[in-house]
């Protein structure tokens, strides 16, 4: 919260502004980077843990320099624009950095794999997701507590659950910055180190787990669904459509659901009650057999995708509407 303070003035006297625009889903020009008082809280919470557990303190401090790595490009452009392919780039650096920790490790091939796949999409999607007031933060802050609660129920315990914990309290310091009505933005540089430190906690939920817990891998995805769903389908219309994904939009179903009603909170609330859900049935399934386990996170994924086109035809006949 002290940090969130201190980046606003900074932001202010630098003058790192987000102006209101075609591509923003923001009517007046708002401080940006505060994403960096979580990056610090993050640090610190992993460094102090590599201290606590020592079996655990490669893939922590490798976690931590990825961390570093993904806010520091998005620091860098926060303050003057970089190219997407090199933020990919620096990304893809930072993940490969963790799916080596895990096999350095003994993880395995398969956990490092999907370490690697968690932590660039992790990382894009949060940034892709950063949009309205409120509504990234609150989701890594819920998806972080569910993730915590399930490691102390479950007696993974130790690292997993105080890094869980350390993001999701991280995350509460800078939302009344941020909700209702934005302060403050996350910035890249703290867009990006959220979906990296959901990434590292998943990993280690993982690496953590007992000898049949892969066949419980699948519900790790419920308490990201409202992120993945939005930013798949959309991000997949957009390429359908030969339209350059890459660059900004307001296409999101969160985007168009917002400019409809005229309101921020509304949205973010929705999408926080729907992942809210989504931690209870993790919970709920975490010792459900293999096939109802993939049931639910299939049924889960495609309601999600069902309320999505909803949401999307819903903004379509209001612009009809207002057409005619």
């Amino acid at each position: 919260m002290l940090g969130t303070w201190a980046a606003r003035r900074y932001a202010l006297h630098r003058k790192l502004l987000d102006e209101p625009g075609e591509r923003r889903s923001h009517a007046i020009a708002t401080p940006r980077g505060g994403g960096i008082a979580i990056v610090a809280s993050l640090l610190a919470a992993l460094a102090l843990l590599a201290l606590r557990y020592p079996g655990q303190r490669t893939l922590l401090l490798v976690a931590g320099g990825g961390v570093l790595l993904v806010a520091a490009i998005g620091w860098i452009d926060d303050h003057r624009p970089l190219s997407p392919w090199l933020r990919l780039v620096v990304h893809a650096v930072a993940a490969a950095m963790l799916a080596t920790a895990v096999l350095q490790s003994d993880g395995g091939a398969l956990l490092a794999a999907i370490g690697f796949a968690a932590a660039l999409v992790l990382v894009n999607v949060w940034n892709f997701m950063d949009g309205i007031d409120g509504l990234a933060a609150s989701q890594a802050a819920i998806a972080a507590l569910g993730y915590a609660l399930l490691a102390h129920l479950d007696g993974t315990g130790g690292a997993v659950v105080w890094l869980a914990f350390s993001l999701a309290v991280a995350c509460l310091g800078f939302l009344p910055f941020n909700f209702p009505r934005a302060r403050i933005f996350l910035g890249d540089v703290g867009s990006g180190a959220l979906g990296y430190g959901l990434a590292c906690v998943c990993v280690l939920a993982m690496a953590g787990g007992e000898e049949d817990a892969p066949g419980r891998w699948p519900l790790l995805a419920l308490p990201l669904s409202a992120f993945l769903v939005d930013a798949t389908l959309t991000l997949g219309s957009r390429m359908l459509r030969g339209e350059p994904w890459w660059r900004a939009h307001v296409q999101h179903a969160y985007q168009r659901w917002s400019r409809r009603i005229g309101r921020h909170p509304p949205v973010t609330i929705a999408y926080a009650a729907w992942s809210a859900c989504s931690v209870l049935a993790m919970l709920a399934a975490w010792r459900l057999d293999t096939a109802y386990i993939i049931a639910l996170a299939v049924a889960w994924y495609l309601a999600g995708g069902w309320i999505w086109i909803a949401l999307q035809d819903g903004t379509h006949r209001t612009g009809l509407k207002e057409k005619e």
